[in-house]
């Protein structure tokens, strides 16, 4: 049975996800009233403690948002576990009727809120695809059988716009090699670098949905320049937001721009709106 994510790409729909964070404590209640919340929306990316920040396990959170009726997509990154404890949560996601996956190296930890934390990366993303595939043929990394087999939906992230282009995208061909049926990028400003990009993933046949990050100011702007490893804002964009009267209003229209883009040649997008999910309807208008 598939995945409402993955019945909507494989359909052709220009298909929408969106993202959450776990808390950093036990109370859940507020992400999952969001979560509920979020209105034309496929499925539901769950954050693994992202930028290397501690927060509630995803797979928790991920496995509370399916019991409630929201389709995740559980984010899993490298950073933290060794290629045991990653096969242990991927089966416990399949447990849990958890199908789609986003797979990640991780940001390193030097990064985040513990930076003398001692980073793992037994594996690097393309082997956790692999794994991930291994895990559906029903035996795990040691060559064993599984009791039961899981069956899931994994999709890789891509920067599409990185320079060198040629060796990222080498990187690319070998995640989609590797199992990868989707692909989420980071966020993205510049337009020919999509299309490049683009052009270049069509006789790969694997659907694409594009980061659409919602900028509320050009002090954030340049926190993210400066602290987020793998966003990059143009200095047009930046021009844009510090003469704008209404940032927040131009981080909507900025946003909107990128999803018309992604009408043009995508098959969906990925919205990250850290806390302005009201702004979602408007960002998604024609």
């Amino acid at each position: 049975m598939m995945s409402q994510l993955e019945r909507q790409l494989t359909a052709g729909t220009f298909t929408v996800t969106a993202e959450v964070a776990p808390p950093k404590g036990t109370n859940v209640a507020a992400v999952l009233d969001l979560a509920e919340s979020l209105q034309g929306v496929a499925a539901v990316n769950v954050t693994d403690n992202q930028g290397a920040n501690m927060r509630l396990s995803a797979l928790a959170l991920a496995g509370l948002l399916q019991k409630n009726g929201v389709e995740p997509v559980l984010q899993v990154t490298c950073r933290d576990r060794n290629r045991m404890a990653l096969q242990s949560d991927l089966l416990g996601a399949a447990a849990f009727g958890i199908r789609n996956l986003l797979l990640l190296s991780g940001d390193h930890s030097r990064f985040g809120d513990h930076p003398d934390a001692k980073p793992v990366f037994d594996l690097d993303s393309v082997q956790l695809l692999e794994m991930t595939a291994e895990l559906m043929m029903g035996r795990n990394m040691a060559g064993k059988a599984l009791d039961g087999t899981p069956q899931f939906f994994p999709g890789a992230a891509v920067n599409p716009v990185v320079e060198p282009f040629e060796l990222m995208f080498q990187k690319v061909r070998k995640k989609v090699e590797s199992g990868a049926r989707f692909f989420q990028t980071q966020a993205v400003f510049d337009r020919e670098g999509l299309t490049r990009f683009m052009q270049e993933m069509a006789p790969l046949e694997v659907p694409v949905l594009v980061g659409v990050l919602l900028i509320r100011s050009a002090k954030m702007a340049h926190f993210l320049n400066d602290h987020i490893p793998g966003v990059q804002v143009p200095a047009p964009v930046v021009a844009r937001l510090e003469a704008a009267a209404d940032p927040l209003a131009e981080g909507v229209a900025i946003a909107r721009d990128v999803v018309a883009w992604a009408r043009e040649s995508c098959q969906g997008v990925h919205l990250m709106t850290l806390g302005y999910e009201d702004r979602i309807p408007e960002i998604l208008a024609d």
